[in-house]
Parts: C-alpha cells; sequence; structure tokens
C-alpha cells in the first residue's frame, strides 16, 4: 500500500511536470511567433543606418531605457514609474527558479546553494513586490478617479484606456500571489511540512504567515500550489499579452534608445533624390545620361514608405501622452496629437501585417497610413518645433513621421494651401519667399543715400 501510494504521489509529480512543460513551450512558442512577426513588420519599413558612434548608443541605452532619465523632470512620478519598472524586471529573477521547479519537480530550487543569500533575495523582491501595489493603486487612481488630462484624451478611447487598467489590476494580482505563496510557503515551514524548507522568516509574507497558522497542511498546499500555478501561468499569459499592448514598450524601450538618431535634435534629413536635383542644375555635366532614370518619390504615404526606425518608435510607443502634453498645436485645440500619430502607425502597421500574412504578400487595401488613418489638418498643425521628440521618455520622434507625410502630401500630391503655394512659386522663381526680381532685391538701399 505504500509503495502504491508512492508511486501514485510520483505519477502525479510526473503528471504535474508534464502539464507545466507543455504550457512553457506553448508560451515561448506563440510570444516568439508574434515576437517574429513584429520584427517582420518593422523591416517593412525603408533600410537606414543607425549603427555608428556606439559608446553614445550605449550611453542613452543605459540612461534613458534603463535609467529613465527624462522620467525625472517629475521626480515623484519618475520614482515611482522606477519602482514598477525595476519591480518588473527584477521579481520576474524568480520567474527562473519558478520555471525550473517545474520542470524538475523541485522546490525552491535555488535556496540549498544560497542560503541566507536567498532569503535576503526574497526579502528584497517582496519589498519591491510591496512597492509595485501600492504604486499601482496610484497609477490605477491617476487614471480612474483623478483623471489626469492626458489620461482621458480622446487618443485614449476605448481598447487604450482598457489596456493600461489591464495591466496595472495583474501587476496587482501577480505580486499579491507572489506575497500569498511565500505565507502559504512560511506557514508550511513552521508546522515542519516536509519538502518546504526552512528559509527564514520573510519580511512582509512573514507578517501574513500567521493567519493561516490555524489552517491544516493540506490547505496549505492547496493555496501554495494554488498561487504558485496562477502566478507562473499569469506571468505565461502576460509574456503573450505584450505584442498586443502598449506594454510591449517594456521590450522595445531599449532597442529603441539604442538606435535612436544622434544628430541635433529637431534636425531634418534632406532627401537625397531633391539634394540631387539641386546639383544637377548647378551643375549639369553630373546629370546622369540614362534615360530609363527611375523617378524618384517624395516623402512616406504609407508605412512601407517609412523608415524601419519609425515603425520602430511606433511599437515602443508608452502612450504617456508626454509628446502631446508638450505640443503647442495640441494644447492650444489644433487636431494633431503626436500621441495619435504613434498609434495610428502603429495601427496602419499592424494592418497591413495581418494583410501579408494572410496573402504571403502585401495586397492593396485602398488604404494609406496619410488620409485613412492621419489627416491634412493634423500634418499641417504641426510647427515641427520638436517638444514632442523633446518630451519623449523612450526617443521616440513623431515629428520625423509628421514631416515625412506632409513631404508626401505637397511634393507627391501638391496638396498645400494657397499661401504655401505662393511662398513655393516665389522660391523658385524669385529664389527668396518674396514676390521681387532677384535683381531688384537691393533696391532698398537707394532710399538711403
Amino acid at each position: 500500500m505504500i509503495i502504491t501510494l508512492a508511486t501514485q504521489m510520483k505519477a502525479m509529480y510526473i503528471v504535474s511536470q508534464i502539464i507545466f512543460v507543455s504550457i512553457l513551450v506553448a508560451a515561448v512558442w506563440l510570444f516568439t511567433k508574434n515576437i517574429l512577426q513584429i520584427r517582420r513588420n518593422i523591416f517593412l519599413g525603408v533600410a537606414e543606418h543607425l549603427n555608428d558612434n556606439k559608446p553614445e548608443r550605449w550611453r542613452n541605452l543605459l540612461l534613458l531605457a534603463l535609467g529613465q532619465k527624462k522620467m525625472f523632470k517629475n521626480p515623484l512620478v519618475a520614482v515611482m514609474h522606477l519602482v514598477i519598472y525595476t519591480g518588473f524586471i527584477i521579481i520576474n529573477l524568480e520567474v527562473l527558479e519558478i520555471v525550473l521547479d517545474g520542470i524538475f519537480g523541485t522546490h525552491r530550487l535555488f535556496f540549498p546553494f544560497l542560503g541566507s543569500f536567498y532569503t535576503f533575495l526574497l526579502n528584497f523582491f517582496e519589498i519591491l513586490a510591496a512597492g509595485v501595489i501600492i504604486v499601482c493603486v496610484v497609477f490605477l487612481s491617476r487614471r480612474n478617479i483623478l483623471k489626469l488630462k492626458r489620461f482621458i484624451s480622446k487618443d485614449l478611447d476605448g481598447w487604450p484606456h482598457s489596456d493600461a487598467n489591464y495591466i496595472l489590476i495583474a501587476e496587482i494580482i501577480l505580486m499579491s500571489l507572489f506575497l500569498t505563496m511565500n505565507a502559504t510557503d512560511r506557514a508550511l515551514q513552521l508546522q515542519g511540512s516536509g519538502h518546504y524548507h526552512n528559509t527564514g522568516n520573510f519580511i512582509f509574507s512573514g507578517l501574513l504567515a500567521p493567519i493561516f497558522s490555524s489552517f491544516s497542511a493540506t490547505t496549505l498546499m492547496s493555496i501554495e500550489r494554488t498561487c504558485w500555478w496562477i502566478h507562473i501561468i499569469g506571468i505565461l499569459a502576460f509574456l503573450n499579452y505584450l505584442p498586443y499592448s502598449k506594454h510591449l514598450h517594456i521590450v522595445l524601450a531599449f532597442p529603441n534608445t539604442y538606435y535612436a538618431r544622434l544628430p541635433l535634435p529637431g534636425k531634418m534629413i534632406n532627401m537625397p533624390s531633391v539634394q540631387n536635383e539641386v546639383t544637377y542644375m548647378m551643375q549639369p555635366e553630373l546629370a546622369p545620361t540614362d534615360g530609363n532614370a527611375q523617378t524618384p518619390t517624395f516623402g512616406a504615404k504609407d508605412v512601407q514608405d517609412l523608415s524601419w526606425k519609425n515603425l520602430l518608435d511606433a511599437y515602443s510607443c508608452t502612450e504617456c501622452g508626454r509628446c502631446s502634453a508638450a505640443c503647442p498645436a495640441t494644447i492650444t485645440g489644433k487636431l494633431l496629437s503626436p500621441r495619435k500619430i504613434m498609434m495610428d502607425t502603429r495601427d496602419r502597421l499592424t494592418e497591413v501585417g495581418k494583410n501579408i500574412t494572410a496573402n504571403t504578400e502585401f495586397k492593396p487595401d485602398g488604404k494609406t497610413l496619410l488620409n485613412n488613418y492621419i489627416s491634412v489638418e493634423e500634418l499641417r498643425a504641426c510647427t515641427t518645433c520638436n517638444a514632442c521628440v523633446e518630451a519623449c521618455p523612450v526617443s521616440i520622434s513623431p515629428l520625423d513621421i509628421i514631416v515625412q507625410l506632409r513631404r508626401s502630401l505637397i511634393m507627391e500630391d501638391s496638396n498645400a494651401p494657397q499661401e504655401w503655394n505662393t511662398m513655393f512659386g516665389n522660391i523658385e522663381n524669385n529664389f527668396a519667399p518674396w514676390k521681387f526680381s532677384p535683381e531688384d532685391r537691393d533696391k532698398w538701399v537707394e532710399d538711403l543715400a
């Protein structure tokens, strides 16, 4: 009978391991599949070399993505965001132990090797977990009770507003499960249950352990295992939720800051085709003689015309609204919102990606980023002041997308206000915005004689 019971227990552990490994493999496979699709979508963009000055790029990555330097313009919010961010990264180091425990059927695999340092680490994790719960409650209140202006913008109507709430609530649940799991584990240790190592008291869950002191060992094990399973499945579910959420920036903030454009902020990149035309006008002998030369296109009409860095920007957007809060056009009631520019670009890119997945190649769908997603009125409202770029904590440039779309609008579609067309005509004919012949430009000095 004893042998039979031991055999049954061993079989249960094996089944548990099989179930865990199956869930783990499925979650990793699905996440990898979605990430590869996002990578493919990003590289639908035009090639752009952004790998120079590597020391400066690593500095950007460490200060902006990891250190969140720009966030500290508002120190209190920055500290709270840092608690969530570091908590998410550091606490999930414990996931490595959970995964290995699930694979090998062990319990607190690292404790025998780390001893008292293990208890120190878990205490540190618990401090962060408690901090994450508190900060998530504060952030939920800011969004839903205080209703800060940049969080109730029409840009966030519908799914974007819900997305932020879902993530904050999920983090509270995951951290609560973590603390409850440790509390019941500690209660089992105090009862002398086999298989549960005496790790010593934990700083927060140790305070909760007495609440469970009257529970039977069987009940405690059921609670501890339930928390363990929901915690790890929740993390794997969160992992696969990221590709559909603005929280993908948790992953993409690092490459996005590394590949940021390093020239002076606000510097616009000239179009080589236009520069060549000016050169050929001044030096006709340099003009190509090939009559079959392809006619260049100007600016961007759809996501495939943008740079891959623009598309990486779109996926990296945190939807925090700092760009729109700093934008003078948005502040003065214009239709333009830099945050919406990034969200629209991402939505269109996702649509194009689904089109390619369904048809193996892009089939024209009668839509473009310009006009169908982003309107002419939005583009004309931009003053190119660079405030949005300066405000972004992860080096996103809505301005570059706006400029490229506006170039297409004007140079491809000849769609510009009459006042602009007058100025363009004067520049082309008179080499200045004013309607004066170059020969007459200095006549004003004659009145000074």
